[in-house]
């Protein structure tokens, strides 16, 4: 059985709090990824929190937030995170149960990677994996969505 750390991304691109909403936006545009984790410092790689691409929306740019405004606030800092050890599947799993398309990776407090349902489709990693986690989140956002 597979497990994270053979599926994840490791060259992840981080922002810290000492960055701001214009630099994630300018880091996702030029990486093409909707998701980028905060870290303490670059350094250390503690991670702190995470934005998404709906975050800078919701959060910043809806809130009439400028470029300049702070990555603090935006970011959303109660995240699930895996470690490198769990299983692809259950991984997969806990994408379902909390909604979710990325999963940071963290070993001993430190971001080493990040996985995707992306990931976890690539990398063929159960029967159940990641078709069903992305039909149950694709579920639960067609039933929020606004028509």
């Amino acid at each position: 059985m597979k497990q994270v750390k053979d599926l994840m991304s490791t060259n992840c691109k981080t922002v810290t709090l000492q960055d701001n909403v214009y630099e994630v936006a300018v880091i996702m545009a030029q990486n093409d990824v909707g998701f980028v984790p905060v870290v303490e410092t670059h350094d250390s790689a503690k991670l702190i929190g995470a934005i998404t691409d709906r975050d800078l929306v919701v959060r910043g740019y809806a809130q009439k937030k400028q470029g300049s405004s702070s990555v603090s606030e935006v970011m959303s800092d109660a995240l699930v995170t895996v470690s490198s050890t769990t299983d692809a599947e259950e991984a997969a799993d806990i994408m379902a149960a909390h909604q979710i398309r990325r999963l940071p990776v963290v070993d001993d407090g430190r971001l080493v990677g990040v996985i995707s349902l992306g990931d976890l489709a690539l990398g063929n990693t159960t029967s159940r994996d990641a078709g069903q986690a992305l039909s149950e989140i694709s579920e639960h956002e067609n039933q929020n969505a606004v028509h």
